[in-house]
């Protein structure tokens, strides 16, 4: 079909239509967020978009699996918020992390992990009920915190 588009067009002199470029659908602080999901239901006027079954979104360096995550955005569109939720898995640099919920706040540059928070490294790991991030200053709050810390022995 495209060849014979092609064809038809170099006939008639008319020119080729130009590839068509896209926006990112969605951005966050200028990067882009990538998604797998089976549904995005987007409410246009609301600025919310829900994306569900077997989600997987990645910004940057940061891969989250989870059965949902929501949205809200402004008009342009950049998320201003997000919330995954069902079981989340996360994955960054070497550490993962399982919670049953993960939340983003672009504004606050903040992001919270809350039930049954697990975070992993090697051969060490932490659990807390809930946990924080400050993105700006890269510092990490742990709360009701146990865990193995693995310490290496001195050299002899």
């Amino acid at each position: 079909m495209a060849a014979a588009t092609l064809v038809a067009t170099a006939a008639l002199g008319v020119p080729a239509p130009e590839p068509a470029h896209a926006d990112p659908l969605i951005e966050i602080e200028g990067e882009t967020l990538d998604v797998k999901a089976e549904l995005l239901d987007v409410d246009i006027v609301r600025g919310r978009a829900v994306l569900s079954g077997a989600v997987n979104a990645r910004l940057g360096e940061l891969e989250v699996l989870c059965p949902r995550i929501d949205i809200r955005y402004d008009e342009a569109p950049k998320v201003r918020w997000a919330k995954g939720s069902g079981g989340v898995k996360a994955r960054l640099k070497g550490i993962e992390a399982t919670a049953e919920t993960v939340e983003l706040d672009v504004a606050q540059r903040a992001v919270k992990l809350a039930g049954s928070v697990r975070l992993t490294r090697g051969r060490g790991w932490v659990e807390a009920d809930r946990a924080s991030i400050d993105i700006s200053t890269r510092k990490v709050t742990l709360h009701e915190v146990k865990g193995s810390i693995p310490v290496e022995r001195p050299a002899r």
